[in-house]
């Protein structure tokens, strides 16, 4: 009776702690699975790049990968097993595969049902075409780290193997002014290359366009001239200050609204075809990143100064009237964002009859402020021409009308830079779920 009652006052305890740990494991995988059919429902069930493939047969469902994870929610434990629950929100950091016990995650890039094309590189970033080289995202590896540790290797590579140029004609000419292009042009500066570097947006690359205080994942690393970066957790703001203070300390110039259009080969070098002008050199390192160029309406007035393709600050909107143009996320963010601010005046329209592509919580806010009167949501419309003061809309049944605004928003995504490259004649392999 004794040796019972023993057992009793050890057992129940254990008890106790494995029904609220298998009452929590069940929140967690409920919680999980609404997460996977949010994802599926808006149809954002593919990986934008490099991420993880998991393995059900080597997962023990321990959860140390959703843990590791720094943009939480990408990867959930489901009935025991993991599962890749918010695809489009990996950035294909890697953490997960590290932090997995058996082994169970391999990084990939693209899917059975779609692939994804990236350019053929040596291990010194070279392409098949002499001369051109490629570094960070555009080459598959988006994290700040890799993009910095890329650009700098990428360099010294060139200088290596391409030496410096004759005459007048430069020794490099860079690409792009994200991580991968800002710490090429410091690695340049620190060579004593003759260098130039173009960018046909702003420093910092898709950063500059993350939402306003949005905390940036990084790891610490030691910049040409600048030293150690020594943070892991930043807000978009405070790197992109750190980043125009370390240009300025290295006097560096950047060519910004600049675009490259093509390169072309030639006997000693590459001619690089600009919006400003062609610029000759012994070798191009493209950091362009793989979002490429925003796409366009292709209408008559497109071309106005009041016309962007990204929301930087909502604020810079307030008691403007602001047509956004587009169905996904960011035209749904953009336009929520605006319409929050005092006095503003929003209208969105999309061409088709629902917001699809877009998350549930984005959705419910803008409809949730389309009953409130602070936006018109036009679904079924296209813009057929934008003027000073006004759009003219095409509705569905045939209808035109007009739409007074101050500025125009287009999100409709961007225009890969695959078809470029391949113009150019780099060899481009596409993975279907490979390494």
């Amino acid at each position: 009776m004794y040796s019972m009652s023993l057992v009793l006052v050890y057992a129940a305890p254990l008890m106790v702690g494995s029904g609220l740990y298998l009452v929590a494991r069940h929140r967690r995988s409920r919680a999980a699975s609404a997460i996977l059919a949010e994802s599926v429902e808006a149809g954002l069930v593919e990986p934008p790049s490099l991420h993880p493939h998991i393995d059900p047969a080597l997962c023990c469902g321990a959860g140390a990968c959703a843990k590791a994870c720094p943009e939480k929610n990408v990867i959930g434990i489901i009935n025991g097993k993991a599962h890749l629950i918010d695809p489009s929100a990996c950035i294909g950091h890697g953490a997960c595969a590290a932090a997995c016990p058996t082994q169970a995650i391999t990084l990939v890039f693209g899917t059975k049902t779609r692939g994804i094309e990236l350019p053929m590189v040596t291990p010194t970033f070279q392409t098949n075409l002499p001369g051109l080289f490629i570094a960070g995202e555009l080459g598959g590896m988006g994290l700040i780290r890799n993009a910095i540790s890329q650009g700098q290797q990428a360099v010294e590579a060139i200088e290596s193997l391409r030496g410096k140029a004759s005459g007048e004609m430069l020794d490099l000419v860079i690409v792009g002014a994200g991580p991968a292009g800002l710490s090429a042009s410091l690695t340049a500066k620190s060579l004593g290359l003759r260098f130039t570097t173009i960018e046909q947006e702003s420093i910092g690359g898709m950063i500059a366009h993350f939402p306003r205080g949005k905390v940036v994942m990084t790891k610490p690393a030691v910049l040409p001239i600048i030293g150690p970066m020594n943070f892991t957790e930043i807000s978009k703001e405070k790197l992109l200050d750190f980043w125009h203070d370390a240009i300025a300390r290295a006097s560096i110039s950047i060519h910004h609204n600049v675009r490259m259009e093509g390169v072309v080969p030639f006997e000693g070098g590459l001619e690089v075809v600009t919006t400003a002008g062609r610029l000759k050199a012994r070798s191009v390192l493209l950091a362009i990143g793989r979002r490429g160029s925003p796409r366009k309406l292709g209408v008559p007035g497109e071309d106005m100064s009041k016309v962007i393709y990204r929301l930087d600050d909502p604020s810079q909107f307030r008691g403007r009237r602001v047509l956004v143009v587009g169905g996904g996320d960011s035209a749904l963010e953009a336009a929520a964002s605006i319409a929050e601010e005092n006095s503003t005046v929003v209208d969105l329209s999309y061409r088709g009859d629902a917001f699809q592509r877009a998350r549930r919580r984005n959705r419910d806010r803008v409809a949730s402020l389309t009953q409130a009167g602070r936006i018109a949501t036009h679904l079924g419309s296209e813009v057929l021409r934008i003027s000073d003061g006004a759009a003219v809309l095409k509705a569905s049944c045939g209808r035109q009308f007009d739409v007074a605004n101050d500025a125009v928003i287009i999100c409709a995504g961007g225009v890969l830079p695959t078809g470029l490259l391949k113009s150019m004649g780099v060899e481009v392999v596409t993975k279907y779920g490979e390494p």
